[in-house]
């Protein structure tokens, strides 16, 4: 791993010790760099904001989950694997996702998988999303982090296995006849 990456790496262990004890909105970019035992500069060299560090660190686990999807790999398999890393890191994600700040990782969360799906179906496909599709895929979306959220946050009870059940069985029609026939879902 490089250098600058082990230095992510390092910025998002000390969030996770920051967020422990305080709100994201509380939390200053001081205290990151204090707790990692490095500085403000390395911090702004590696980031943008906090915020930027809990999409970098997020976006490691999305991309991680469902890089092998289309190799034999379903969504539903996909997302077991990345509500599987949330769980044992539920403090991390407990504290992101509360936050409704500019940057915030339900949006980002949104735009990143909205982009994934969006990309998967057009190259497996060879076309562009159509308007309706379109309209399916980011409501799909939108419930999907909605719905991660409430678990996340503890007000659903659900293992990993059975959250992903449920969001992919809870697909709209239009949207699962499109990734059943590209082999996304069975």
């Amino acid at each position: 791993m490089k250098k600058q990456e082990l230095m992510k790496y390092r910025l998002a262990d000390a969030m996770k010790q920051c967020m422990k004890d305080t709100p994201v909105e509380r939390i200053t970019v001081k205290e990151i760099a204090d707790t990692c035992g490095t500085t403000r500069q390395t911090f702004y060299r590696n980031f943008q904001d906090k915020y930027d560090l809990i999409n970098w660190y997020f976006d490691k686990i999305l991309l991680e989950s469902f890089e092998h999807m289309g190799e034999g790999r379903t969504i539903y398999e996909g997302l077991v694997k990345k509500f599987e890393f949330i769980d044992k890191e539920k403090v991390f994600f407990r504290a992101a996702f509360k936050s409704d700040e500019q940057n915030c990782l339900k949006d980002h969360d949104f735009c990143l998988i909205l982009q994934f799906y969006t990309e998967k179906i057009e190259s497996k496909s060879g076309k562009k999303l159509t308007e309706n599709l379109r309209f399916l895929l980011e409501m799909y979306c939108q419930g999907s982090i909605y719905m991660t959220v409430q678990w996340v946050l503890g007000r659903m009870e659900r293992t990993p296995r059975e959250l992903a059940h449920s969001l992919v069985e809870a697909m709209p029609a239009g949207l699962a006849e499109v990734f059943r026939e590209l082999k996304l879902i069975s």
